[in-house]
């Protein structure tokens, strides 16, 4: 993780401030973070990493991402299913 500090902090200050950023934001990879001091306040802006997404679909009235755990009759419903296009 980047950290961008405009203006003066100690560096226990910062390690503060990212693991504040870390335990807020469970799940998301802080890419880049910037701190600005305003007298008592400090200033924070984060850039996430970009998130993995995975395509999910509606498939015989569930909503799968992958046909990996359907049982043989339902990928045949899969098969055999009518797609349309759109002209």
């Amino acid at each position: 993780m980047k950290v961008n500090v405009i203006g003066e902090m100690t560096d226990e200050e910062i390690k503060q401030y990212v693991s504040r950023a870390e335990s807020i934001n469970k799940g998301k990879v802080i890419d880049e973070m910037t701190l600005r001091p305003d007298g008592d306040y400090v200033d924070i802006e984060y850039h996430f990493a970009p998130a993995d997404f995975e395509r999910i679909r509606r498939i015989t009235g569930y909503l799968v991402g992958t046909l990996d755990r359907f049982n043989n009759a339902k990928r045949a419903e899969v098969e055999d299913r009518v797609k349309h296009s759109v002209a």
